[in-house]
């Protein structure tokens, strides 16, 4: 049992951490921990465990093992592909190449790898090695972040809130809401819907303002596809001057907060966007959980990506001094060895 000592600390710490907030990274980076060391346990108790002819836990320990490994060979076939049909239906825009470019830096890692071992020149393999320490270091963040946003976007709201506040996207054409943006609005219904049956409806908020290629508020745009469908108009506030998510929640705080002082609220967002906009949510001091909407499949890669990164930068002081350190380290190593 001690073997899984550090996986069972990591799991109290993570269960602590659900309760105090979930909208925290540190709960991501706790339940990826408690994996890693889960699985650092399961290979000590399947060394022990070979000792006495026990195989079936080394079979599991192997599978555990070349999961990852197969992963690793075909992900970067799949992110070129996913790329490829990103650029095809959304066209060729910087934020649609993100899952191509990782699929071609994917490769060009394993080239690197290749070569460093073939040549065995020893400046190549501390360069390929301080640049695999970077990059597991980077993947250990995203597999984080994708377990807990997954985990997050199945965490359904405890209580009836006063207000469903869902956040713009874009307008097609500057005046008609993309299928994008009605998803997120189809969802803030059906959260209003399933509140109103029980006697209590809140209040929702359309947020959104007018970008420079839009002739009207996305507010406005998204409160009349709603009451063209039936919503009632009198239980729709709209927030029309944010540009950013920041302002989305910026903005729709300060209506919730000037109506019910010690309101509640749930955001709606797509699922590939939720567990960002609850950080931001958290940082901006809103007092409500972020609920995802569907969103294409084809579009995930790319958006997930999209997130991680943003998400990597926000923390940019804690992640590019330890990149700096691993680097660090892999100069120490040439000089002295």
């Amino acid at each position: 049992m001690i073997a899984y000592a550090p996986a069972a600390l990591f799991l109290v710490l993570f269960g602590i951490g659900i309760l105090r907030d979930r909208r925290r990274f540190s709960n991501a980076v706790y339940l990826g921990l408690a994996c890693i060391f889960m699985v650092f346990g399961l290979l000590h108790v399947a060394d022990r465990s070979s000792d006495h002819g026990h195989h079936a836990l080394e079979w599991l320990v192997a599978a555990l093992l070349l999961i990852p490994f197969l992963g690793a060979l075909a992900l970067p076939v799949f992110l070129l592909m996913n790329g490829v049909k990103m650029i095809r239906k959304e066209g060729r825009r910087p934020a649609n190449l993100l899952s191509f470019l990782a699929g071609l830096a994917l490769f060009g890692l394993m080239a690197l790898t290749l070569v460093a071992a073939g040549t065995r020149s020893r400046g190549l393999v501390i360069a390929t090695g301080t640049t695999l320490m970077i990059a597991g270091y980077v993947s250990f963040l995203f597999f984080c972040f994708i377990a807990y946003a997954f985990l997050y976007g199945w965490m359904r709201p405890r209580r009836d809130v006063d207000f469903v506040v869902v956040l713009g996207s874009g307008l097609i054409g500057g005046t008609k809401v993309p299928p994008l943006l009605a998803s997120r609005l189809e969802r803030g219904r059906k959260l209003y819907e399933a509140q109103a049956a029980r006697g209590n409806p809140p209040l929702l908020i359309t947020s959104g303002g007018q970008g420079p290629d839009e002739k009207l508020p996305e507010a406005h745009a998204m409160a009349g596809y709603l009451t063209d469908r039936g919503f009632p108009a009198e239980h729709i506030r709209r927030e029309d001057r944010s540009r950013t998510t920041e302002e989305n929640l910026e903005y729709s705080k300060a209506i919730m907060a000037a109506a019910v002082p010690d309101y509640s609220c749930l955001i709606v967002t797509n699922n590939f966007h939720a567990f960002r906009a609850a950080l931001t949510a958290r940082k901006a001091g809103v007092n409500g959980q972020v609920v995802g909407s569907p969103t294409a499949a084809y579009f995930w890669p790319s958006a997930t990506i999209r997130e991680f990164a943003a998400v990597f930068l926000s923390h940019k002081l804690v992640n590019f001094t330890i990149c700096g350190l691993l680097a660090l380290f892999g100069v120490l190593s040439w000089r002295l060895g």
